[in-house]
């Protein structure tokens, strides 16, 4: 498929809690900044009509992210809306009148994974797959086996590069900061490796709980949820080796290459927790072993990382909402001031919520006659937050065929090998406080000296 423009979108699952929440925002986003002109077809099983549809979106609008009334106007007379159930033949021929002259439409599954046979074996019966493209959303699969399976189904109906697998994360203005702020700057390379690295923390924070989607969170865990994907994504970022362009396939080979040189879990080196009264929660089963909380040690064997230990943390009610990474370097092979110095000497650090934050820790003299000094950290760049959601920017992506920011069906894959041997019950689930770091057993992950960095969210003042 070359690389043209989409000439209509249309997403299953319009009436749906994601259309709700993040589509219609993002849509009318994009008409706003002139990035969407094209037919908009909504598909579900609701029974609605055009108007109820269309009422549907400005409600959503009004309650996430504001309503424009210019741009709700253009994008009210875009709409379109067929109900029909996805199963029946039907719906698929009524799409493809819909689409009427249309002839590279992207498709949006916003629904869940178990309905993506039917849905994509409808579309190529119909010849609404023809020329395509697909946008599908996390998690792609539980495990290994079953994200092998969802791909072979996808493959079924689309090629590979038609294939947009959704990580949101990956579209955030800071994790984007964090590749090109690597790559693009020279000081950066000749540290950024085993004989100067001494480890790297990633730390996914979330002050809150599971905020009434207990149902949803006893299917998948911290692991599942943000694990395999967003942490592991941010790791191969810090890690691959530089690619040969920006393109995106350079970019996501690189990243398969690290994933493959990452050694599979153990038990012995992660750690599940789950926060008190995680039990109360509606949808919780009272004996649940779903972990909230999770700390990992991971290891990369390749020539530039041997040796590093990889620190990955991720859980919900703990003391702040913040994502962090801290690599810290060794210290000097010969100390000529400050032998007795003790803490962090040098490092880099990278705040990816809830602003985006990179910082290079240093140690500076201390007015006065001795040569003494202390921690001082330089900051390199902070802004409040983003200025496009990741929606908007994915979905302008997709349209264009731009396939940077989504995921590729071997790396998601080889994601699943490093977490497969530690799913389930492999590791028993430790109960901790809420407003605290985790179980204390999270500090026994560490190798040597290491100490986990906390964020402080204080930190940030310019």
């Amino acid at each position: 498929m070359t690389a043209s423009h989409s000439d209509a979108f249309v997403f299953f699952g319009a009436t749906g809690d994601l259309a709700y929440k993040k589509i219609f925002p993002a849509l009318q986003a994009m008409i706003k900044h002139g990035h969407l002109d094209l037919p908009i077809i909504g598909v579900a099983k609701s029974g609605w009509n055009l108007d109820q549809f269309r009422d549907r979106a400005r409600d959503s609008l009004e309650k996430h992210g504001g309503l424009d009334a210019d741009a709700f106007a253009k994008l009210a007379a875009r709409l379109h809306y067929i109900s029909g159930d996805y199963q029946d033949d039907a719906t698929y021929a009524q799409l493809r009148r819909a689409l009427g002259d249309a002839v590279r439409p992207l498709h949006y599954l916003a629904i869940p994974p178990s309905m993506f046979e039917s849905v994509t074996q409808g579309l190529a019966k119909s010849g609404c797959a023809r020329d395509a493209r697909v946008i599908v959303e996390k998690p792609f699969g539980r495990d290994l086996a079953s994200a092998q399976a969802l791909n072979r189904t996808l493959l079924t109906s689309f090629a590979e590069d038609a294939i947009f697998r959704i990580d949101h994360y990956l579209a955030k203005e800071a994790v984007e900061n964090l590749i090109y702020f690597r790559f693009a700057n020279t000081f950066i390379e000749p540290v950024w490796h085993r004989d100067y690295v001494a480890s790297v923390q990633i730390t996914m924070a979330e002050q809150f709980g599971v905020q009434g989607r207990g149902a949803f969170y006893e299917e998948v865990g911290a692991i599942r949820d943000v694990v395999q994907n967003h942490m592991l994504q941010v790791m191969t970022l810090l890690t691959m080796e530089i690619p040969l362009d920006g393109g995106p396939d350079a970019i996501r080979d690189e990243k398969l290459r690290v994933l493959c040189a990452m050694r599979p879990l153990v038990p012995a080196e992660v750690v599940r927790g789950q926060f008190r009264d995680y039990h109360d929660e509606a949808g919780v089963s009272p004996d649940s072993q779903v972990e909230t909380f999770a700390a990992l040690r991971l290891h990369i064997d390749n020539t530039r990382w041997a040796g590093v230990p990889f620190y990955i943390r991720a859980g919900k009610q703990l003391p702040v909402t913040c994502t962090e990474v801290m690599i810290e370097l060794k210290p000097p092979s010969h100390a000529v001031f400050d032998a007795d110095s003790s803490g962090q000497l040098n490092y880099f650090r990278f705040r990816l919520s809830p602003d985006v934050l990179i910082t290079v820790g240093a140690r500076t003299k201390v007015p006065g006659e001795s040569m003494v000094g202390a921690a001082t950290e330089l900051i390199a760049h902070h802004h409040p937050c983003d200025e496009m959601t990741p929606y908007e920017r994915l979905l302008g992506d997709a349209l264009h065929g731009d396939a940077s920011l989504f995921a590729r069906g071997d790396t998601v894959e080889a994601a699943w090998r490093v977490v497969d041997p530690i799913l389930g019950n492999a590791v028993p689930v430790a109960a901790y406080e809420p407003d605290t770091w985790g179980p204390p057993a999270a500090w026994q992950i560490m190798a040597g000296d290491d100490q986990w960095h906390n964020p402080a969210l204080e930190e940030t003042s310019p």
